[in-house]
């Protein structure tokens, strides 16, 4: 406990005092976000914000694990916590080479699809193949080819290779989420922060019934075939405080925008912890919010192609409601709320599964 709580103080800390060094930097270097000419109506006053915040996402969560490393005696680096971070790192980098290029070119478009995906396709097989690998004491690694929920699907199991291929597609799937996500002072921030909130729950409790640690009883059938999860944890917890000191700059009116920097690299975040804690199905329920975006996209096109009719004024659907009349701030608190239900309905659905296994 000591351990998450000192990852998530330091985090928050680290992330409210460099977020305005950041804003004042960009401001003087004119690194201000582009709009998309769609929304330029009721967005046009956001063109020039700073954008790149994602950068202090990044290193106050760093700040947070490492701090935790240093000051916690009997608490070592992980192998599923540095891939869970190093995943987000490079996912960030990618984000950031494309932000870079949309303010030096002065447009809505960074890198182009091909380079975008490279990126992607890149981080995703490193990821997965290192995941696969590091076997502590008790055979377990990072990752399990079985496909997972609450814990693993046995019946469904990919072998390392279809487990690589699955990292990528679902490393793609969550990056369109999370990107769509993305369009409201604070929306993406507010979401992925109650994701990372039940992570640490989920994380802990998996830490309190590890089928590894010793108990004098032996294993249950609740308990949980994860490897490091203290560490996950405090992974989660510094992400968790370094997005919320990130959003107190963020929240509407924003001072800055976390742009393709930070929603890439909640992406990784988002698609590491879900494959380090034999999740990644629950995530989609966790993470509902995102998926809703994303399907809101996929619906608009289907529909418009084939009737040429449009479902939503426009989509993601946030801005449906805003074309509608509502506020932004509206919008964006109702939208908290709707990931916050899907969070918390998602954490229900875990402790649902121990207490049905527990016999409680």
């Amino acid at each position: 406990m000591k351990s998450i709580l000192v990852a998530a103080a330091v985090a928050l800390v680290v992330s409210i005092l460099f977020t305005p060094y950041l804003i004042r930097i960009f401001s003087k270097q004119g690194f201000g976000q582009e709009i998309r000419e769609e929304v330029q109506k009721s967005h046009s006053a956001k063109r020039g914000t700073p954008t790149m915040g994602g950068m202090a996402i990044l290193v106050a969560m760093w700040a947070g694990y490492l701090a935790t490393h240093l000051t916690v005696a009997d608490q070592a680096p992980s192998a599923s916590g540095l891939l869970v971070l190093g995943l987000t790192t490079a996912l960030g980098i990618v984000g950031f080479l494309d932000d870079f290029i949309k303010i030096r070119k002065q447009r809505n478009l960074g890198l182009n699809k091909t380079a975008k995906l490279v990126g992607q396709l890149v981080a995703s097989v490193l990821f997965a193949i290192l995941a696969m690998q590091f076997q502590d004491e008790a055979g377990i690694t990072p990752a399990s080819e079985h496909l997972s929920f609450i814990r693993d699907i046995t019946v469904v199991s990919f072998g390392v290779v279809g487990f690589v291929i699955f990292a990528y597609i679902a490393i793609s799937g969550w990056s369109n989420a999370v990107n769509f996500t993305d369009g409201m002072d604070g929306l993406a921030g507010g979401t992925a922060a109650m994701v990372l909130a039940c992570y640490v729950l989920i994380s802990f409790w998996q830490l309190r019934y590890d089928c590894t640690a010793p108990t004098g009883g032996g294993p249950t059938p609740a308990c949980y075939t994860v490897r490091d999860p203290l560490d996950i944890a405090v992974v989660a917890a510094a992400a968790m405080a370094a997005g919320i000191g990130f959003l107190w700059w963020n929240a509407a009116p924003a001072q800055i925008f976390m742009g393709d920097t930070g929603s890439l690299a909640l992406v990784g975040l988002v698609a590491g912890l879900s494959m380090v804690t034999r999740t990644e199905l629950l995530m989609v329920v966790v993470g509902g919010l995102f998926v809703v975006e994303a399907l809101s996209v996929v619906l608009q096109i289907v529909v418009f192609r084939s009737t040429r009719r449009r479902l939503f004024r426009m989509a993601p659907f946030h801005h449906h409601f805003e074309l509608a009349g509502w506020a932004e701030t509206t919008v964006i608190i109702r939208f908290w709320i709707l990931a916050g239900i899907s969070a918390l309905f998602g954490l229900g659905l875990f402790f649902a599964d121990w207490l049905a296994l527990s016999g409680s």
